[in-house]
């Protein structure tokens, strides 16, 4: 790795400005251009067929783009025959713009034109790049000839445009514009928009590709501002930005842009685009409404976003990509497990309107996902908190503190002896088998009680081959309980914890209980489900005891 070969590529511009980063936040949602069917689909190993560019049409309209980029209809039959389709099938909505892209070359912009016939709402993106590596390397053109073919192919979109009777809105970028002098940048979009005249009526569209993303974030916001400060016709105009991600800072650089005075940004859903990509939407739009902005597209359903990308791109989505991955929402550590757990609680007992709840910057439920199966995960690292949770918000367990503690543990050992994370019914699985139906060295199967001297019960316990009825008095039924089975094993403990609730199972409603008894210093828990609260509770210390017996 020679570092010496490498200095700065970009060009600051030559008043600068940092009034964008004195705003606190973007404070609505920008024009959004889906360039998913261009930009992204060329960056694809196996580009996309046209019914599956139709589906993948569709999908956008339905999440709510309003400005669709649908290709580049002069580069083959392929894009052409695509573009015709959406016209002469009627696919195209009427409140969506469709966006075709052409170089600033005469026979490409008439290609582009012929594409278009009969369509309702249309852009017409023109571009030739403006920076300094593309001027003397590859077109070995001055300024001037380069501004040239700007205001040459800005000329031509006019006359076509008048020539068949439409209105086409225009756009102009200077491509690899971070490359560029803003100056420079500035008077070649001046002069291309000196050609349209732009009205309140018919606005231009002035885009601004981070076509290489080769600086920090702050530059770009800098060399945006510049231009939004100083474009001609300022109102009728809709300054737009398209960020690549080669730093992997294009989210920032956008959201940097927006505050610069950008209206438009130009992105892809994943940030599927060339080398690291575009600007991810679905990251903008998610981190728009996690500070309550409405972004104007619908991620409600996220997961039915994720599944058509996948098949339409065949890419794959990060599980730890914002907003969207698998495991965005996913909670392994116990800490944090906690945390959400009482947060959702305090949620829930304070009827808390603002969303603040601690790790999950959005509520998951929004975009489609469900607490039970996408937030509380449980492995090796996982605590308490989150197995409290999974059983009380999937089988309406409500775990006492002390036996949340015990039942994390064994959940722990059993997730590091598998070697994986375990799925909710192996959580269930292991609270029966450790609570309810412990090793067992005997067993209550009968239980009567009466009023004599407080409480006396007469228990019939089975152990091995062995039966016995037992009497004993006590200060309450599981008092009595408890001493007959002391009385019987000659054995000593205290009980510690009894707590009981409704279980609600299927349509019936059962009790469930939970005992706690100490001895020699550990405790050991046992849990009894019944109809009858009276036998749930004497289930309960049976297994308890079954426990301590057992070691």
């Amino acid at each position: 790795m020679d570092v010496k070969k490498y200095s700065k590529q970009f060009i600051l511009p030559p008043e600068r400005s940092m009034d964008w980063a004195e705003k606190d936040g973007v404070q609505a949602a920008p024009v959004w251009c889906s360039v998913d069917l261009r930009d992204g689909n060329q960056s694809l190993i196996e580009p996309m067929s046209l019914s599956v560019k139709v589906e993948f049409f569709k999908l956008l309209c339905e999440i709510g783009f309003k400005e669709i980029e649908v290709g580049f209809p002069a580069a083959s039959k392929t894009e052409y025959d695509f573009l015709r389709k959406l016209i002469d099938d009627g696919l195209i909505p009427d409140d969506v713009t469709v966006q075709v892209l052409t170089q600033a070359r005469e026979h490409i912009i008439k290609k582009t034109f012929e594409s278009l016939k009969g369509v309702k709402n249309a852009i017409v993106h023109v571009y030739n790049s403006t920076s300094v590596a593309q001027r003397e390397q590859v077109f070995k053109k001055s300024k001037e000839d380069i501004k040239a073919i700007a205001v040459d192919g800005a000329q031509l979109l006019k006359e076509l445009s008048e020539r068949d009777g439409a209105a086409y809105r225009f756009e102009y970028s200077p491509e690899s514009f971070t490359g560029t002098e803003p100056e420079y940048a500035l008077e070649v979009v001046n002069a291309v928009l000196d050609v349209w005249k732009p009205t309140a009526q018919r606005k231009a569209i002035i885009n601004l590709p981070a076509t290489v993303e080769n600086a920090m974030p702050h530059v770009y916001a800098q060399q945006v501002e510049y231009i939004h400060k100083r474009l001609n016709y300022r109102d009728n105009v809709v300054l737009s930005i398209h960020p690549h991600n080669d730093r992997g800072c294009g989210v920032a650089a956008a959201e940097f842009g927006m505050l610069a005075g950008a209206q438009r940004v130009e992105g892809t859903l994943f940030g599927n685009g060339e080398r690291t990509g575009n600007v991810d939407i679905i990251t903008l739009a998610g981190n728009m409404y996690s500070q309550g902005v409405d972004p104007k597209l619908n991620f409600s359903n996220m997961p039915y976003v994720t599944s058509l990308y996948k098949s339409f791109t065949s890419m794959p989505v990060s599980p730890r990509h914002p907003y969207a991955g698998e495991l965005v929402f996913a909670a392994f550590s116990g800490s944090h497990q906690d945390a959400i757990a009482k947060g959702m609680a305090f949620r829930k007992d304070t009827n808390r309107q603002v969303w603040d709840v601690p790790y999950l910057p959005i509520d998951p439920a929004d975009v489609g996902r469900e607490y039970e199966t996408d937030v509380i995960r449980i492995n090796s690292q996982s605590g308490k908190g989150g197995v409290g949770y999974v059983l009380s918000s999937k089988y309406g367990i409500e775990l006492p503190r002390k036996m949340k503690e015990d039942m994390g543990y064994r959940a722990k050992a059993a997730s590091d002896e598998r070697h994986k994370e375990l799925k909710h019914g192996e959580i269930l699985e292991i609270f029966e088998k450790n609570y309810i139906k412990p090793r067992g060295v005997f067993d209550i199967t009968s239980c009567h009680f009466r009023q004599v001297n407080g409480i006396e019960a007469t228990v019939t316990i089975d152990y091995g081959e062995d039966k016995s009825t037992i009497v004993a008095a006590g200060n309450g039924r599981l008092d009595a309980v408890s001493n007959a089975i002391k009385l019987l094993f000659g054995v000593d403990y205290t009980l510690v914890g009894y707590e009981q609730h409704a279980l609600e199972d299927g349509s019936r409603s059962q009790a469930i209980s939970y005992v706690g008894v100490e001895s020699g210093g550990k405790t050991y828990w046992g849990a009894g489900v019944d109809d009858d609260i009276i036998k749930s509770s004497y289930k309960a210390l049976t297994s308890a005891v079954n426990n301590m017996l057992c070691g």
